[in-house]
């Protein structure tokens, strides 16, 4: 795919998607970065069915780190990987306490020291609460990067890196949000529904499911 068909994809894709946004509920960084950590291998439906219970009574590093492994478990045992996250949640915590004066660091290598977080994570947080122009690849993202032949790639950093060469700066704060509500909605796994998306003449997919 050439970079004119890509600057179209994400004219159209700005059009047709006003305001993108983030689906897990969050007000601040803090429960973003806790709710992008425990979605992970998870929906954000489950992630927010957790979150509505655990913030009103635990949203900052001091109040859940008081909560402890084992109670925090049980605001999240229906979400994937439960233990695991609320070991990492509860040592997060204990690191932005520690070390960062219990605020979330605007700094993406910084995000990256803290447990339970990686390359996704980090450049979710720094995206979407503090508007840096990094494009995060989850399952929608890749999926859709691939099949549109906008930035193919066998892994999610090398879709990561090709979607952050090709992208116009102008798109790059919304991409991702971009290509996840379409991957969510239309541009399915199991079966795309191509004769809805807005972008089908420029998508390169070659079993495109238009009847």
């Amino acid at each position: 795919m050439n970079n004119q068909k890509r600057n179209e994809i994400m004219q159209i894709l700005s059009e047709k998607i006003l305001h993108p946004k983030s689906e897990l509920e969050f007000n601040t960084p803090f429960e973003l970065l806790v709710s992008v950590v425990l979605a992970a291998q998870a929906t954000d439906k489950s992630v927010n069915i957790a979150t509505r219970k655990l913030y009103p009574v635990a949203n900052t590093p001091e109040a859940i780190y008081a909560l402890g492994e084992k109670q925090l478990e049980d605001y999240i045992r229906h979400i994937g990987l439960y233990r695991a996250k609320a070991k990492n949640v509860i040592a997060l915590c204990k690191k932005l306490i520690d070390e960062h004066n219990s605020q979330v660091p605007e700094d993406f290598d910084a995000l990256l020291e803290l447990p339970g977080v990686g390359q996704k994570t980090a450049s979710v947080v720094m995206n979407v609460a503090f508007g840096a122009p990094l494009i995060a690849v989850d399952t929608h993202v890749f999926r859709v990067a691939n099949r549109t032949g906008y930035a193919p790639g066998k892994t999610p950093a090398e879709v990561q890196d090709k979607m952050q060469r090709y992208t116009k700066s102008c798109y790059k704060v919304d991409a991702h949000h971009y290509f996840i509500l379409l991957g969510r909605y239309t541009c399915k796994a199991r079966k795309p529904d191509c004769a809805s998306c807005p972008i089908t003449s420029l998508c390169e997919y070659p079993n495109k499911t238009i009847a």
